[in-house]
């Protein structure tokens, strides 16, 4: 039999062993675990590196905003100031200092003037005319384009409107040279109960501004019908005029005819003579202006 001294010295050996094996055996375990940790650590970063590269941000920050070629002009002439008195008193002989502004709530976009005219000849009759002259603007936009392409369109659509005016007989189309960037005349005939109406129109396209001149006249209480040449003429050169005009007011040149300035606007009529129109006449005028200018706003609407 082992004495107890031994056997306690035994068991405290075997205890000692034993605890060395285990202390080995966590000593080994370590380097692995680190290892593992380690791998999985880079493993994480390159999966973050992926969600998110830097190019993308940078080429998507880099992406440039859409924009149109700015329009030419910028500005509108005052439409009453377009024709010189010279032109006027061709066009509207008895109306020349009675242009009458049209209402518009932004002038260097949309602008208009309109003149009338009755020349009474007593038991002869009388000669009316009326002149109109407006002006549109087209700016550059992003979401329409460019200023010009969108008055190429509307130039389009007036002269398919004057060629479509509801009544009008024997209308005729033809291009106008040396006006504006492109320009076409209309003409035709409009009988109405005051007379018989030669109507003239010429759509004018210079850079981004639309010209529209709209010109008619009439023999009344039974003077003769004006010639629709002459009338068309007339019409064609204060459509020259006027894009000049436009052309001016942005500092690019032109003028009014022969160097003249025309006159401003004033609220009155020329001052009566002598030889004022009977109150037959007045009213053959009243009607016809209004004739005149129902004609064109159905052509427009």
């Amino acid at each position: 039999m082992q004495r107890p001294a031994q056997r306690d010295r035994r068991n405290e050996r075997d205890q000692r062993a034993r605890g060395r094996g285990r202390t080995l055996v966590c000593a080994a375990a370590v380097p692995v675990m680190l290892i593992v940790a380690g791998c999985s650590s880079d493993s994480g970063s390159d999966d973050g590196g992926d969600k998110n590269p830097g190019g993308a941000t940078a080429s998507a920050s880099a992406s440039p905003s859409p924009t149109v070629p700015a329009a030419a002009y910028s500005e509108l002439p005052k439409s009453c100031d377009v024709l010189s008195k010279k032109t006027l008193t061709s066009l509207v002989p008895k109306g020349a200092k009675s242009g009458k502004e049209g209402t518009s709530d932004d002038t260097a976009t949309r602008a208009s003037c309109s003149w009338n005219s009755l020349d009474n000849n007593g038991v002869k009759g009388s000669q009316f005319r009326w002149l109109n002259v407006s002006l549109l603007r087209f700016d550059s936009d992003v979401s329409r384009g460019e200023g010009d392409k969108q008055a190429h369109a509307y130039y389009e659509k007036q002269i398919a409107d004057a060629q479509s005016v509801a009544g009008a007989k024997n209308t005729k189309s033809q291009p106008v040279s040396g006006t504006g960037d492109e320009a076409t005349s209309v003409r035709y005939d409009l009988k109405k109960k005051e007379g018989s109406f030669k109507q003239q129109t010429v759509v004018t396209r210079v850079e981004n501004v639309v010209v529209t001149v709209d010109y008619n006249g009439a023999g009344l209480a039974g003077d003769k019908t004006p010639s629709a040449d002459t009338l068309m003429k007339l019409a064609e050169k204060a459509a020259k005029e006027a894009v000049a005009a436009v052309a001016a007011a942005n500092g690019d040149g032109g003028g009014t005819d022969a160097g003249t300035t025309s006159p401003s606007p004033t609220k009155s009529a020329s001052k009566p003579s002598s030889a004022s129109p009977s109150k037959s006449a007045s009213a053959s005028a009243s009607k016809a202006v209004k004739a005149s200018s129902s004609a064109t706003a159905s052509k427009k609407s």
